[in-house]
């Protein structure tokens, strides 16, 4: 099993719409035994609630489900639990270094900040529509960039798809 990880700030907005919408890809392209995915945040400002009510909204209107996921913090032992580790932003990334284990990124996961996976568009951030508003936009950001990263996936850990 390959576990995916996407880290945001509060774990309301940006990484659970990550995270519901890579399941997606994952089930359409048949892949729910082989790959798993979850987000965390970075902060603790919103534990155990759901997705914030923009980015339910959005995933709705996509058809997209959100059950069952709730905000959590990250934690040092994600580091060990998962392959690749998914940051929103640059501070996002900067800001998990604080629970690695041993200061020094370990062999495992893979971590790099969502827009390395779309290169193209030439910004370091997914921008955080808590405060920007503006859902549409990291939606599609998000689209796009699952895409990449299943593909990434599939190449790297030399999955086919069924």
């Amino acid at each position: 099993m390959i576990n995916v990880l996407f880290v945001c700030l509060g774990n309301i907005c940006r990484s659970p719409m990550a995270e519901a919408v890579l399941r997606e890809k994952i089930r359409q392209a048949g892949l729910e035994g082989e790959v798993a995915v979850d987000s965390a945040g970075t902060g603790d400002w919103h534990l155990g609630k759901p997705p914030h009510a923009g980015t339910q909204e959005l995933l709705q209107r996509h058809g997209i489900g959100w059950d069952g996921m709730t905000a959590r913090q990250f934690r040092e032992a994600d580091y060990g639990d998962y392959d690749y580790i998914v940051c929103m932003d640059t501070r996002n990334r900067a800001d998990i270094a604080q629970w690695l284990p041993s200061g020094e990124p370990p062999d495992r996961p893979a971590v790099l900040t969502f827009m390395e996976l779309l290169p193209e568009r030439g910004v370091p951030d997914v921008p955080d529509p808590y405060y920007t508003g503006n859902f549409d936009e990291v939606y599609e950001m998000v689209e796009a960039g699952c895409d990449r990263l299943l593909e990434r996936i599939k190449a790297e850990r030399h999955i086919a798809q069924r």
